[in-house]
């Protein structure tokens, strides 16, 4: 009897502790096996990039003593396979002037915000209807509007046309390099954090909260269209300054006169786009949208070739029927050598791409990156995902302000449009020669054990 007690116990024993197994394994791989394979999707218009390791710098043969280099490597990253095009930018000042149109009309006609929830509860906030229409030509409708178009007294012929001085995008980013900081850390025992953090202001107050490390920006979207009057003192660049961005004959050519702040409310929109596609389609949340850094960008031109001139692989700027293979200043004030078709900028993916198929990485517009410039830029940075982050302030010096940009220009000679150079601009300024285009980072090959 005592026996058979006793293998009654070490049995319930048995079945507890297996039990007790089954629901620990249950816990500890929650999740496992429940999910289909993540997969992402291919960004429209992008180019995957695999991570890498190559020599970043000059590699021409007669300066190479003269410029440092250093090898470096870079995380898996997608990249526009062209420049940001006047059409893509257009859609994103048609977004903030569509904006502003339906803040004002809610103000009168109640069709344009959305006051409750799909349930019928009341908002906190009210939200913009963005499906209703907006007749530009009713007189009413202008009224409601009048704030968006240039005052009376400022009009050209009388001539009744939106104000762009108004179409001003206003967004949140993240300082993670402020909210890195040691001493910027939340202190567990007080309950609160201790230290000091630069507000958008340029103001170093103390650390209230987590929103602290909130910047807002405030961009007006529109493109300095006088550039190209401003650019070339002694040039007639009137009908370019009047048609460039808003004909419809050049949709399809790089946008220029974007500063480089404006690029970065760009890529800030554009990831608010695929955020709602994300929700749209119950998709995982992708990364978001953002000017490449220097180094991403040279191993992007550089197409899986190290130790190239250019981004085609080769040591000279005609191909072997004796033609220019990229938009650029080939000979002393002839702009047509490369093109009979244009003298400036021309429409993107004209020319062959790199073996990562992406294109004009040399010539056309030169392009920003999110890198700030210092010339001793490379004795500084990492050797793993290199990078060299300031956000100037309005009363920073000048010198604080410069970014690199790479790819030179139509108007560059053939030393500026090489892979390794690297110049810079101030981030406050937009030129006639000078684009972008996004990137954004991919961890595919590794969530997908590739």
């Amino acid at each position: 009897m005592k026996r058979a007690i006793t293998y009654l116990f070490v049995a319930a024993v048995m079945l507890f502790t297996s039990c007790q197994k089954e629901t620990t394994n249950q816990y500890l791989t929650l999740g496992k096996g429940t999910r289909e394979k993540w997969f992402e999707p291919i960004p429209y218009g992008m180019v995957y990039i695999e991570r890498g390791s190559f020599n970043l710098g000059s590699n021409d043969d007669e300066i190479y003593d003269l410029l440092p280099t250093r090898t470096v490597s870079t995380e898996a990253f997608w990249i526009d396979d062209t420049e940001i095009t006047n059409n893509e930018y257009r859609q994103f000042v048609y977004w903030v002037r569509d904006k502003k149109a339906r803040e004002l009309l809610g103000q009168t006609y109640t069709d344009f915000i959305i006051t409750e929830d799909k349930y019928g509860a009341p908002l906190k906030e009210p939200k913009i209807n963005w499906e209703e229409r907006i007749e530009w030509n009713d007189r009413e409708y202008q009224m409601a509007m009048d704030e968006l178009y240039v005052p009376e007294q400022e009009r050209f012929g009388y001539k009744r046309e939106i104000d762009t001085r108004k179409l001003v995008y206003e967004y949140y980013w993240i300082d993670f390099k402020q909210a890195a900081k040691r001493s910027n850390s939340f202190n567990y025992d007080t309950q609160k954090y201790e230290g000091n953090v630069v507000n958008s202001d340029g103001e170093l107050v103390p650390i209230q909260n987590r929103s602290s490390f909130l910047m807002r920006e405030s961009v007006p979207v529109y493109p300095d269209t006088l550039v190209w009057i401003r650019d070339f003192t002694y040039s007639f660049n009137e009908p370019f300054t009047l048609k460039y961005f808003s004909h419809v004959g050049f949709d399809d050519y790089p946008v220029v006169g974007v500063s480089w702040k404006q690029a970065n409310a760009f890529c800030n929109w554009r990831s608010g786009l695929r955020s709602i596609t994300s929700e749209r389609f119950n998709e995982m949340p992708a990364h978001d949208f953002r000017l490449p850094t220097e180094t991403e960008w040279e191993i992007a031109a550089r197409g899986g070739m190290h130790n190239n001139m250019y981004p085609w692989g080769s040591y000279y700027t005609r191909n072997v029927n004796g033609c220019f293979v990229a938009n650029f200043k080939p000979l002393r004030g002839n702009y047509v050598a490369d093109s009979p078709t244009t003298t400036t900028t021309m429409k993107v993916g004209e020319f062959d791409p790199n073996p990562y198929g992406v294109y004009d990485m040399a010539g056309n517009v030169a392009e920003w990156t999110s890198t700030a410039f210092y010339e001793a830029g490379y004795n500084t940075i990492d050797d793993f995902n290199p990078e060299i982050q300031y956000n100037a302030r309005p009363d920073d010096p000048q010198v604080m302000k410069r970014k690199v940009i790479r790819g030179g220009s139509w108007k560059d000679v053939a030393y500026y449009i090489q892979t390794g150079t690297r110049t810079y601009e101030y981030q406050d300024t937009a030129k006639s020669y000078i684009g972008f285009r996004c990137v954004r980072t991919s961890f595919r090959n590794d969530l997908q054990k590739k």
